[in-house]
């Protein structure tokens, strides 16, 4: 009995001063520091001349489009991209004074030729999510279009090939939807696409760890509630309505990231870059 207990002891204090190494840790996703600020993010998809025959929970005039985005820039804010919201969400970097982040679905063609364009005036930048499938098709985003956008500095990332529901996706088809078209936008950039937006904001824990597996670093939905558990991958978004004065888009933005919880708030202190 005294030899078991003086052996037991001499491994215990061994095992304290020797501790086996943690081999899976280089493995482990980066977990969202500040589950309880999120930092306001705008989705548009059509920017047409009139709303017209286009579904109008889509579509935003180019004339609206062009003052909205010059009362975000008259008020203060800065556009940041993907990579920067990850490294305030998984590391706690500074954001500018005002951020907000703005993109764009399933690859018009005007993303081009209208919004990059705006943008651009007061030195912003966007993200374009791209369904694959629409390159090169007419009103759609080029392959040059695509690769201009990124060499000027926005972020190009993946909407999937043909925009599927992922929530229903058979299994034999997450390849077809995420990792060849983002092998594809690759190509085109000559950059890596490590982030997603899910089609009609649809997820499910399921997609969710499709996504993550994939070694994509965060996803974006819509309006719905983040997951508690997966917060980098149901970032959330709004979409912006052609009918809201600037007035109002700016009170929207207030409502849907609750003002008492943006990083600009009284609350919390950001550096100016």
């Amino acid at each position: 009995m005294v030899v078991r207990f003086f052996f037991s002891l001499a491994f215990l204090v061994f095992s304290q001063c020797h501790p086996r190494p943690k081999t899976d840790t280089y493995k482990r996703m980066p977990v969202a520091k500040r589950l309880d600020t999120e930092i306001p993010i705008l989705c548009y998809h059509n920017i047409k001349s009139s709303i017209d025959h286009h579904a109008p929970l889509l579509t935003v005039t180019d004339s609206v489009f062009r003052v909205q985005i010059k009362m975000l820039h008259d008020s203060g804010y800065h556009t940041i991209l993907p990579d920067q919201l990850y490294h305030y969400l998984t590391k706690g970097s500074a954001l500018p004074s005002r951020p907000i982040m703005i993109t764009f679905d399933d690859s018009h063609e005007e993303h081009y030729s209208v919004a990059a364009k705006e943008l651009e005036k007061y030195g912003f930048r966007g993200v374009f999510f791209v369904i694959t499938v629409a390159i090169d098709k007419p009103h759609y985003l080029t392959h040059q279009e695509i690769k201009a956008l990124s060499d000027e500095g926005h972020t190009v990332a993946c909407h999937t090939y043909d925009h599927p529901m992922l929530t229903k996706l058979p299994d034999d088809q997450w390849s077809r939807q995420i990792d060849k078209p983002r092998e594809l936008l690759e190509k085109i950039t000559g950059r890596p696409v490590d982030y997603f937006a899910y089609p009609f904001g649809g997820w499910n824990q399921r997609a969710v760890d499709e996504i993550k597996k994939r070694g994509i670093k965060a996803a974006f939905q819509l309006s719905e509630k983040q997951s508690a558990t997966d917060p980098l991958f149901t970032i959330r978004r709004i979409m912006v309505s052609d009918v809201w004065s600037t007035a109002k888009l700016s009170e929207e933005i207030h409502a849907a990231f609750n003002r008492n919880l943006l990083a600009y708030s009284t609350k919390q202190k950001t550096k100016m870059l």
